[in-house]
């Protein structure tokens, strides 16, 4: 069983995959948009991939702030699930997706990528970052 792992921002997705056997997350790419309301292109796109790679469920990441409140993209992400459940008829898990950007600047900074490199891959990394810990915390026995 695959699952989709999302890390969704005003202007871009993040996007990770599980392997086949759901034991690994690997990114997949990162859907770029001019407008942070312009989302038809991204729906669809995430529709393609959800075919392609057969998957399953979707985890979503939930930018909760770091002293666990909800803000406006709270709200920005639930009304964007609505949209993707409407779209790709998937269940869709939230996961908290607390420094998980720090964590993968952090991956960056441990891979020996440039700082001016970063932008092309951060969501990417956050994404899979998202798919592994809800993969981490749903592990067989737990």
């Amino acid at each position: 069983m695959r699952i989709l792992g999302l890390d969704f921002g005003s202007k871009t997705v993040g996007v990770a995959v599980t392997d086949p056997l759901g034991l690994t997350a690997q990114g997949v790419e990162i859907i770029r948009r001019n407008s942070p309301k312009k989302l038809r292109r991204t729906l669809a796109r995430i529709e393609e991939l959800v075919e392609y790679y057969q998957v399953e469920k979707i985890v979503l990441g939930y930018p909760v702030m770091p002293n666990g409140s909800e803000g406006e993209r709270v709200e920005k992400t639930k009304e964007f699930a609505e949209l993707l459940r409407k779209r790709v008829g998937k269940e869709i898990i939230f996961q908290d997706e607390r420094l998980t950007t720090v964590e993968a600047h952090e991956i960056m900074d441990e891979a020996g990528i440039r700082k001016t490199d970063r932008r092309k891959y951060v969501d990417q990394i956050a994404a899979a970052i998202i798919l592994e810990d809800y993969m981490n915390s749903h592990k067989e026995g737990q």
